[in-house]
């Protein structure tokens, strides 16, 4: 028997469709998504919800209310945003903001999340609360943090907080979640190098060479995976750019160098130790060579690490819906995500949908241009959501 919230979202999926392909011809970047942000509150307040805006600049929050006695209170986080990307899928509904697109679903993030915010306010029959959280700026500009920081969690109370998330990879129809960490946290580091420069055809042996110790450094990063990271732990660290010198003068040995790049982990033991790391092989290999070295270690979002109880609430959530033959465990995904901020404020859990729809179960992956949200999942996505306050505040727990 179809789910009954299933069931609903289906009588308006041609109505939450044409939701979703609006904001997907309208996408804006982090802290810009006042259209996106206007939006939402707007057919928030169409159902009779109560909506306060601007809850860390941009975000929304919206309240629903159950009939039955009970203190407990969730909340429920879609994200708004949408990537510096050109769009290549050539949709009559493309992107009409030329080199910006929802290339991550947040689109169809929201429209599930306003999906549920319907059948919430047509089916209020649990006991408690639910806060519908719509959050800007999740790619990379702070949005989980700014709402945090403009007291989202003491303005609008939550026992426990939940997210989802569309996979195409993976077929649609199915979830997948895990326990413990999820997702990597995100950091970047930055090494400059400094030696003297210095002709490097006619006199390399009165320089100090940059581009030497730059070498051996990038090829030691990599000690770092191998040798300190506990082999039944997972980092990654990847090198992004080096910039030094000049293609004009390439017998001209630069006197300073710099290095970005990437570093994921999943633990705070084993970031912390990429971070001192990357400092000591730095500063001892510059040391070695005659130069110095200045290492920059900068913080990005944490891991995102579910919490076993409300874990377990998700996937009881998802197999009300699908049976646990459609409900899967993932292995930890080397991306990451700024939920994480708001799992280490309040406990919580974090599910991904499958949204593929091409012939082997797949689409075109998340951050590309051809990627488009499968509006086919909307009313499972919308049902999930239900499910979880079934879950929650459906039995009429207290807090």
């Amino acid at each position: 028997m179809t789910h009954p919230a299933i069931e609903g979202a289906r009588r308006w999926q041609a109505e939450l469709t044409a939701i979703r392909r609006d904001i997907h011809a309208h996408p804006e970047l982090g802290m810009e998504e006042q259209r996106t942000a206007a939006l939402v509150a707007r057919e928030l307040r169409a159902l009779g919800i109560e909506v306060t805006e601007g809850v860390g600049k941009l975000g929304v929050v919206g309240t629903v209310r159950g009939t039955r006695p009970g203190q407990r209170v969730i909340g429920l986080r879609a994200d708004m945003d949408a990537l510096q990307i050109t769009e290549q899928t050539g949709l009559p509904y493309a992107s009409q903001n030329t080199g910006v697109m929802h290339a991550c679903g947040h689109d169809g993030h929201t429209t599930m999340l306003l999906g549920a915010a319907r059948w919430l306010t047509e089916n209020r029959d649990f006991a408690g609360t639910v806060h519908l959280i719509f959050q800007p700026a999740e790619e990379g500009r702070g949005g989980a943090r700014a709402m945090l920081a403009d007291g989202l969690f003491e303005r609008f109370p939550c026992d426990a907080v939940y997210g989802l998330h569309n996979k195409p990879t993976m077929p649609a129809g199915r979830f997948a979640i895990r326990s413990g960490p999820a997702l990597a946290a995100a950091d970047r580091f930055e090494v400059t190098f400094r030696g003297t420069g210095g002709h490097g055809g006619s006199t390399p042996h009165l320089a100090t060479d940059v581009t030497v110790v730059q070498a051996h450094f990038v090829l030691a990063l990599q000690t770092i995976i191998g040798r300190n990271v506990p082999a039944v732990e997972a980092a990654v660290l990847s090198v992004g750019s080096i910039q030094g010198g000049s293609s004009i003068s390439p017998n001209v040995m630069p006197a300073e160098l710099v290095i970005t790049g990437t570093a994921r982990s999943y633990t705070p033991e084993v970031r912390d130790l990429l971070e001192r790391r990357i400092g000591e092989l730095a500063n001892g290999l510059a040391s070695a060579h005659g130069c110095t070295a200045e290492a920059r270690y900068m913080r990005g979002v944490p891991a995102t690490v579910n919490h076993a109880e409300q874990t377990d609430v998700a996937r009881a959530a998802a197999m009300a819906l699908v049976g646990a033959e459609g409900v899967g465990s993932h292995a930890p995904v080397t991306g990451a995500e700024d939920f994480a901020l708001m799992l280490e404020a309040r406990p919580g859990a974090f599910m991904f949908i499958g949204g593929g729809s091409g012939p082997d179960g797949t689409s075109p992956n998340l951050h590309t241009p051809h990627f488009d949200f499968n509006d086919e999942i909307i009313p499972l996505g919308v049902a999930w959501w239900a499910s979880v306050v079934q879950q929650e505040l459906g039995g009429g727990r207290e807090a």
